[in-house]
């Protein structure tokens, strides 16, 4: 197998070369002038910038200009990348359903710019601005393959503003270029732009992309030419403090708690490529709540990193191995414990820092150390938690990583075994991307190390994908080892050997409302080499989707499915539930079906649904979110999932019900308040949660959080706190 595995390594290695279209540029020129960020262009400066030129049509077709037209035009001084937008539209009608910052840019009219500041087409910088002037900024990770490297809860400063005319609409953006990091004295940037007209529903690129790709996908570029080479990068120091007022009561365990907590985050630029995070005694209080999910399976599922100070360069951490299978680094783990009964729960981080960025032009580091608090009541040790990683540049857009991980206990907890005391991890990742993107692809082989004998203590894996404008296929393989183990990784299951592989075949009308339509063979199946290599899963999916030229979508499908359950389970989760038995193996089918309106009309919808066998009974499952939108200040939501599972006796049968609205209110640019409720009889909780913030300075807040929850059955409290937390962005 690991023959297999190299010499797919090394047939990946040509596809890298493939060239992508002919170069696209403008030249940002240099000037002295004063710019007052109104969003009007009245400056004299902006009659003499060069226009970036025309745009061109990625929806509903990629193979004619743009209708309604853009024209950016920038400029440049020793501190400040000034960016001017005039943007044509059919009408003022615009749909802009908040005005909160950090939106996505689906279902509303805004423009986004891409900076790719190391022309390496795997990181880059966004910004951007809607009609009404409300901003929002991501960093772009893993070449833009989709939106797992598309990070918006990152942050920095910077100034835009618009004004709207009849027929189109202005913007003026400051970027101060210490929001970016590039090379001294570069002289050229990559760069791409690309906007939502919902009047017309016609997205538009500056650089053609194929609507195969992925808008942000990063090898799909033109270039930005400096008349001025650019100085050194001098990124500010960055201090970060806040004082958080706590106060909570446990219904379960009857006690009571306040506190006021202090901390802070610092930010230090070193180098023209690096970033050092330092965090002290950090709170994540006003991060929001996560949202909760009917699992019906045996298997963890992962949920999304929102902490700021995990968030720069996060790719460089968490992009190593299979993500659906053998991740070795996810960061959720760190703060996260096992109590003396088995619960996962929050646990103090102490302090660490994260050094993050670019050596050179080619090669790329990351370094994180962390340490966590001891709860010896809880049987919790302290943990330092510490990762090495190196990206290396290969090609045009590959890349070869190595990594080291080593969660090490600290101190001599008695109550800690021989297994717990440390773990370390190591391995090697070669990431293909090329030119043209039409060829992508992974290959890895890891190691980790613990305490005892291990014998199948690596995991590895292949993939390699294919995407034109008619076929979209790949093959992904996965070996997991039964000693594999990484605690700060996501893992859900070891002694597996996974084969996934997708062909879907893409059809494009040249007349009617449908833009595209296709069908998908999706086979994913899984053996246990611990078992002689026994097929314990398969899913068997073929899938026929269409979307329409006014942003409708829908498909039906048909799943086939086996699974051997090697321990007993019960789907139900019901308490003193009979489970099914073990050492047997279940095949069950179902047809589903899916429907996304235009998330742009003022009521839009998305559902879904399925009905069939499942396991040694049956299986009717409904859900889907409404949305209503009374722009720009309020937002109502209503997310319902419904799930009868039908067992034959005496396994239990369940009716389980997610039931999730949510109230968003924009009072204005810079106070927000929402509201979320989560019901779950599965889990029997309902959970309340309650945000306003004022953002008082820019990037900096004033939190009020109230949090309650309520067992379902009974319905009695829980848990409740409330928090005032206040935190200041201040740059030195």
């Amino acid at each position: 197998m690991t023959r297999t595995l190299s010499a797919l390594a090394l047939l990946f290695i040509p596809f890298s070369l493939f060239s992508q279209n002919p170069q696209k540029s403008f030249t940002v020129k240099y000037t002295n002038s004063f710019f007052q960020i109104d969003g009007v262009l009245d400056e004299v400066a902006w009659e003499t910038a060069e226009s970036a030129g025309a745009f061109q049509q990625y929806f509903p077709s990629d193979k004619v200009p743009a209708k309604y037209q853009t024209d950016i035009r920038m400029l440049t001084d020793d501190q400040t990348l000034y960016v001017g937008i005039k943007v044509f539209t059919p009408g003022n009608d615009y749909v802009i359903p908040s005005l909160e910052r950090d939106f996505r840019a689906t279902g509303n009219d805004n423009i986004s710019l891409i900076f790719d500041t190391f022309n390496d087409g795997t990181n880059a910088f966004l910004f951007g601005i809607n009609p009404m002037g409300v901003r929002r900024e991501a960093l772009i990770s893993g070449g833009g393959q989709d939106l797992r490297g598309f990070t918006t809860s990152w942050d920095v400063k910077w100034r835009g503003e618009s004004k709207i005319y009849d027929g189109y609409y202005t913007a003026e953006m400051a970027i101060p270029l210490t929001s970016f990091k590039f090379a001294e004295g570069e002289t050229k940037w990559r760069f791409q732009s690309y906007r939502f007209d919902m009047q017309s529903n016609e997205r538009s690129n500056w650089f053609i992309i194929p609507q195969n790709q992925s808008v942000i996908n990063l090898a799909f570029m033109g270039d930005m030419l400096f008349e001025k080479p650019l100085g050194k990068s001098r990124t500010p120091l960055a201090i970060i403090p806040y004082i958080n007022a706590i106060a909570d009561k446990d219904h379960v365990l009857n006690e009571t708690n306040a506190a006021v907590k202090v901390g802070g985050d610092a930010k230090v630029a070193i180098g023209n490529g690096m970033n050092l995070d330092v965090t002290v005694n950090p709170d994540f209080s006003n991060v929001e709540v996560d949202d909760i999910f009917t699992n019906l399976t045996r298997f963890e599922i992962s949920l999304p990193e929102r902490r700021q100070f995990f968030v720069d360069n996060n790719d460089l951490f968490g992009s190593f191995g299979g993500s659906r299978d053998a991740n070795p680094f996810f960061s959720r783990r760190i703060g996260i414990a096992t109590d003396s009964s088995g619960n996962s729960v929050q646990n103090d981080i102490l302090g660490g820092i994260r050094l993050s960025g670019k050596l050179n032009k080619d090669l790329r580091l990351g370094f994180l150390n962390i340490q966590t608090a001891k709860d010896p009541s809880e049987e919790i040790a302290s943990n330092n938690n510490m990762m090495l990683a190196l990206q290396q540049k290969v090609f045009g857009r590959s890349n070869i990583g190595f990594f080291f991980i080593n969660r090490q206990s600290t101190g001599n907890a008695p109550f800690l075994t021989d297994g717990e005391r440390y773990n370390r991890v190591m391995g090697i990742d070669y990431n293909l991307a090329s030119m043209d993107n039409v060829w992508s692809g992974k290959f890895y082989a890891h190691t980790s190390l613990q305490p005892g004998e291990q014998k199948e203590n690596y995991s590895a894996g292949a993939f390699l994908g294919r995407n034109t404008r008619y076929w979209n296929i790949f093959t992904d393989l996965a070996f997991v080892g039964n000693d594999f183990r990484s605690d700060l990784g996501f893992i859900p299951r070891n002694d597996i050997l996974k084969s996934a592989t997708s062909v879907q075949r893409l059809f494009w009308p040249k007349k009617g409302p449908i833009n595209n339509h296709g069908i998908e063979f999706f086979p994913i199946l899984t053996w246990r080499p611990g078992l002689d290599f026994q097929k314990t899963d398969h899913d068997i999916r073929l899938n026929y989707n269409v979307a329409m030229k006014n942003f409708d979508q829908f498909g039906i499908g048909y799943n086939n499915s086996y699974i051997f359950l090697t321990d007993s389970f019960d789907p139900t989760s019901s308490e003193n539930g009979v489970e099914l038995p073990a050492d047997r193996g279940y095949t069950f089918s179902a047809f589903n079906f899916t429907y996304t309106s235009n998330l742009a009309n003022v009521f839009a919808f998305q559902g879904e649904g399925s009905v069939g066998e499942f396991f040694n009974g049956s299986r009717f499952s409904l859900g889907g979110e409404a949305t209503l939108r009374l722009q720009p200040k309020l937002r109502l939501s209503l997310n319902v999932n419904y799930d009868r599972i039908s067992l034959p006796s005496p396994y239990p049968s369940a009716d389980l019900w997610l039931v999730s609205p949510r109230v968003g209110i924009t009072f204005s640019k810079s106070v927000f308040w929402s509201t979320l409720f989560q019901y779950s009889n599965q889990r029997d909780n309902l959970g309340i949660n309650s945000r306003l913030q004022w953002r008082f300075a820019p990037l900096s807040d004033l939190f009020i959080v109230y949090n309650d929850n309520y067992a379902v059955d009974l319905f009695e409290p829980k848990f409740r706190s409330i928090n005032l937390k206040f935190t200041y962005w201040l740059n030195i």
